[in-house]
This record gives C-alpha cells, sequence and structure tokens, in this order.
C-alpha cells in the first residue's frame, strides 16, 4: 500500500522552506557565485531551519518524515535557481544520510547522523577518480588491513562538499583481485592524519558548488569505520544509487519550472514589433513545448517518487527518471534562454545560470550514457 502524505501538511513545510531560502539563501547567493563557494556556517543554518536529513529517523536526531520531505527541500533550491546548493544538500541529505541509515551500525548512526541533521557535520561520499568515474570497479584506492586498523591510500575527485566536509563515505579496494567483490565502504572522520583536501574545482557553472579532490596518504583508518561488511561496498552502491538518481531527476524537473516560470513572465512583459513576445507564434509554440516536456517528466518523476516510498524502484527505472528528467532541464533551459534573446547570454538574468548549471546534471550520478546502457540492459538483456 502506498505510503500517504498529508499534502496540506507538505505545502505547510514547502512554504516554510521558501521563506527560509528567501530569508537565508536569496540575499547571499549572487556574492556566494562569486566566491566561489557557500560559507561554511550556511550548514549550520539550514540545520536550525529543518532543512537537512529530514527523514532521517527521530532516534538518530531526524524527523523521521517522509521521503517527499526531503524531496521537496531539494526541489525549491533547484526551482529558485539555487543549482549549485541544491547539488551539496542532495548528496548530504539524499545520499551520505541514507548510507548511514541503511547500512551502518548503531554507533555509527549516533556518531554521525545527529551531527547531519543539525549541521554541525557535512556529509560527502568519494567513489569518483582521476581514472573511474562511471566505471566504479576501475577505482584504485586501496585500503589495507593492518591489525585493527586499515591503510589507506589513494584519491578521488570531482567530490560534492570535499571543502567543507567533516565525514566522507569512501569507496576503496579492500582485495585488489576480487573484481566488483573487492570494494568496500569507508566511514572517513576528514580530521584524522593522512587526509587532504585539494582544491576547490574551478567549474562553467555551479559556481559556489563545494567540488573538490581528495588525498588519502597512508591514513590508518579504525576498522570501526567500515561501513556494513568488508567486499559488499559495490552492492551497497548499487542498492543506494536509485535514490540519488531518482533526486537528481527531481531538481531538474524543478529547476525546469524555475526557468519556465521566469520565461513565461519575461514574455508578458517584453515586447517586440509592437506586441508582447508572449503573442508571437513561435513564443507560444515553444512555451506550449516546453511545458508539455515538464508536465510528462514531472508525472513519471513523481510516480517514481511513490515507487521508491513503496520500496519498489528498480534501478531501470530510477535511470530512466534521471536520464528523462536532466535531459529535458537542458532542453528548457536552452528554448528558455532563447525566448530571452541576447539579455539570455548575459549574466544579469538568471536563465543564463539556470542554463549553465543544467549541464552537469546530464553527467553526474552516473552520465546519460550510462543510464541509457543500464535501461537498454534491463530490456534486451547484455
Amino acid at each position: 500500500m502506498t505510503n500517504t502524505v498529508d499534502q496540506e501538511e507538505l505545502a505547510l513545510f514547502r512554504d516554510a522552506v521558501i521563506k527560509a531560502l528567501e530569508t537565508e539563501v536569496a540575499p547571499h547567493y549572487e556574492a556566494w557565485e562569486k566566491s566561489g563557494i557557500v560559507p561554511r556556517e550556511l550548514w549550520n543554518t539550514l540545520g536550525a531551519a529543518g532543512m537537512l536529513c529530514v527523514d532521517v529517523p527521530e532516534d538518530c536526531g531526524g524527523c523521521g518524515a517522509p521521503f517527499q520531505y526531503s524531496v521537496v527541500v531539494g526541489e525549491e533550491l533547484a526551482r529558485m535557481g539555487f543549482g549549485a546548493l541544491s547539488t551539496n544538500v542532495m548528496v548530504h541529505s539524499d545520499i551520505v544520510a541514507p548510507y548511514l541509515s541503511h547500512i551502518g551500525n548503531d554507533e555509527q548512526k549516533q556518531q554521525w547522523l545527529p551531527k547531519m541533521v543539525s549541521g554541525e557535520a557535512v556529509g560527502a561520499i568519494a567513489m569518483t577518480e582521476p581514472g573511474a568515474g562511471s566505471d566504479l570497479q576501475a577505482i584504485r584506492t586501496s585500503a589495507v588491513k593492518d591489525g585493527d586498523d586499515y591503510i589507506l591510500n589513494g584519491s578521488k575527485t570531482f567530490i560534492t562538499n570535499g571543502q567543507h566536509a567533516d565525514m566522507v563515505i569512501v569507496a576503496a579496494k579492500t582485495d585488489p583481485n576480487a573484481g566488483a567483490k573487492g570494494i568496500s565502504l569507508f566511514l572517513i572522520d576528514t580530521s584524522l592524519p593522512g587526509f587532504s583536501k585539494g582544491r576547490n574545482l574551478d567549474k562553467i557553472g555551479q559556481h559556489s558548488g563545494d567540488t573538490s579532490e581528495l588525498f588519502f596518504s597512508d591514513m590508518r583508518i579504525p576498522s570501526s569505520a567500515l561501513l556494513g561488511e568488508e567486499g559488499q561496498g559495490f552492492v551497497y552502491l548499487m542498492r543506494e544509487l536509485p535514490r540519488e538518481r531518482l533526486v537528481i531527476g527531481a531538481l531538474g524537473v524543478a529547476a525546469a519550472r524555475g526557468s519556465l516560470d521566469m520565461t513565461i513572465q519575461y514574455t508578458q512583459e517584453r515586447e517586440l514589433f509592437g506586441q508582447k513576445l508572449s503573442q508571437l507564434q513561435n513564443t507560444r509554440f515553444e512555451i506550449a513545448r516546453m511545458e508539455t516536456d515538464y508536465r510528462i517528466n514531472k508525472a513519471f518523476v513523481d510516480q517514481c517518487i511513490r515507487e521508491y516510498e513503496d520500496g519498489k524502484l528498480d534501478a531501470p527505472t530510477a535511470s530512466m527518471a534521471k536520464y528523462s528528467a536532466t535531459e529535458m532541464q537542458c532542453r528548457v533551459a536552452d528554448g528558455c534562454l532563447q525566448l530571452f534573446g541576447g539579455y539570455g547570454y548575459t549574466t544579469e538574468y538568471p536563465i543564463s545560470r539556470n542554463f549553465i548549471d543544467a549541464r552537469v546534471q546530464r553527467i553526474y550520478g552516473g552520465t546519460s550514457e550510462v543510464m541509457k546502457e543500464i535501461i537498454a540492459r534491463s530490456v534486451l538483456g547484455r
């Protein structure tokens, strides 16, 4: 039976999120984009506003709210044009926290989850390496058993929240000869010796996004840092990826809504050849096309959210949601920018940021090409 959510309460929560973002984020976001990173204290502010890890169980410091509440936070960040922050929060709340909730033991949960809810601890997950992106079996970071500890060596790149992270879930090879079965996950306390972070990567979009290189040099970590069982890391990654991809799809849908809303308003105000831009047939047809594209994808993502809450969302369907919604997001951002004309190409108008920020959605969390292969295997086999 579907887990029903009180829509009135959900709407009230959405209103609270919007008000918090209007107060705490909107006045400062442009400055953060120019400085290239959000301030660390923002995480504490978001935690105090009840916007982090909202579906974490109450006995671990969370609200125990339904998954849809967590989606709402990401949706409003994306819809309001805070693309980089939506990515940062999504990783913290919808990727790292669920790994802990689903796989961690009681001690690990109590150590990290209450701090993640409050914003005292920022979470990151480190899978991608310079030579291993979507092909997780190719990772080279190693964790070698040494008495009661492990010695961690290697590097990771494109790690969201890497600069601010207090805890990083690291995928490492514990058995280099076992392929996928040789991968394990570790909860890395970034205050320990042997951990270092590189530069905050300079990206074409999501400029205030915290995206970093991480390094582990003879880092001694206790065996209690092992998340789940040794050698089961790849299984855990595959199990948790559907939620990640679904939420990325939800962010894509919400960002498209934001792009459409600002474009519709602009076309109703801008005049061309003595008419409102919204009265020209090309404008009307383009808006009709994009609105339809948006609504079809929103309906599918909403269906996937219900399936996830029922425990029925499989990897191919989540891949469809991520693939379709993010491709749509890019189409809509491009079409909306075109309707702004030359103004759309200036940073003065937010549509330009929506356009640039959208592009990475087709890459992280598994590229569109990888999504298509996963979908094809479910339909055609290998």
